[in-house]
């Protein structure tokens, strides 16, 4: 598959980053209706962990000598499945995502034989917009895997909220205190071990991830008669819209519909709130069978997009 006469690829480097966020601006916008990414995400993609942008990632040029496309990858743990991702500007270069897609599955296929396993499994996202991209993904192969479902509500004008159960306290987690964070790391992994795609990491790993975060005060964990049952995770990934985010929440089973998970949203969302945040927002993998959207519904959640995700399986090299 080749690219249009007198479009080029090269490797991206850091001195690329202003062209490719423009890249992933006009892509984002297209996808979602407004920009997602900013330059220190895309520095950040450039320089994560299990990634080498000299081999792992592409960028389509166009006769001016405009950046007009990016292939990246992600896997963020070293294990499990590759995450593709391929941003082209939607007016002017929507014919290279095909061909900047299928180098970037013959990169998987070698990485699978450098990690000496048969094959690697590969997912990509589709917006509702990219109708497109779909097609180039299924043309590939790939089919249809799973739904996510982008939920929000409004923070303006609250209702007062109810008081939580008896017997169920919020409280911030205490970032200086390593026993409560391997605590909330510990009820993230019980809670979702069950869950389908669900990869196991390490405390030292997580904690390797997160690295120093400046918004602890919305990290909570709830208490069960003085008993950690319940851990919720915010993220940043939606304030340039006002928005406060609930990135993963977390409720050991034995607690489960006891008001846990309802108490952890509505504290969440008091903070964001009192951070003058207009909205609040989470996603929903639609296949895990802990993420009940009556829940979501009850705190005042409503859906406001889905994602769907395409998948492959690619044989590695030589095989």
């Amino acid at each position: 598959m080749t690219l249009p006469a007198g479009w080029t690829t090269r490797r991206p480097t850091l001195d690329d980053v202003p062209a490719i966020l423009a890249v992933v601006h006009a892509a984002d916008t297209f996808a979602i209706g407004h920009p997602d990414f900013d330059a220190e995400d895309v520095a950040a993609s450039l320089a994560a962990p299990y990634f080498d942008p000299t081999r792992d990632s592409w960028l389509a040029v166009d006769p001016d000598g405009t950046v007009v496309g990016w292939a990246t990858m992600d896997n963020p743990t070293g294990v499990g499945r590759e995450f593709v991702e391929v941003y082209v500007d939607p007016v002017r270069a929507a014919t290279v995502r095909a061909p900047l897609l299928a180098r970037q599955l013959d990169r998987v296929a070698e990485r699978a034989a450098e990690r000496g396993v048969p094959s690697l499994t590969v997912r990509c996202a589709v917006f509702a917009p990219e109708r497109e991209w779909k097609r180039d993904l299924v043309e590939a192969g790939f089919s249809l895997a799973k739904r996510y479902v982008r939920m929000s509500r409004p923070l303006t004008d609250r209702p007062d909220e109810p008081a939580a159960p008896p017997g169920v306290t919020v409280r911030p987690v205490r970032p200086d205190d390593e026993a409560d964070l391997r605590e909330f790391h510990r009820i993230y992994e019980a809670a979702f071990a069950d869950t389908p795609d669900h990869e196991p990491l390490s405390y030292e790993r997580w904690r390797a991830r997160i690295g120093d975060l400046t918004a602890w005060d919305e990290w909570f964990v709830a208490e069960v008669d003085g008993v950690p049952a319940g851990a919720l995770q915010s993220s940043d990934q939606a304030l340039d819209q006002q928005e406060g985010f609930v990135k993963n929440l977390a409720v050991l089973s034995a607690y489960r519909r006891r008001g846990v998970g309802a108490a952890l949203l509505r504290r969440a969302f008091a903070r964001y709130a009192e951070k003058g945040r207009q909205a609040a927002g989470l996603g929903v993998d639609l296949t895990n069978p802990t993420a009940p959207l009556s829940l979501y519904e009850s705190v005042g959640l409503r859906e406001t997009r889905w994602t769907d995700m395409y998948e492959l399986s690619v044989p590695a090299a030589g095989v």
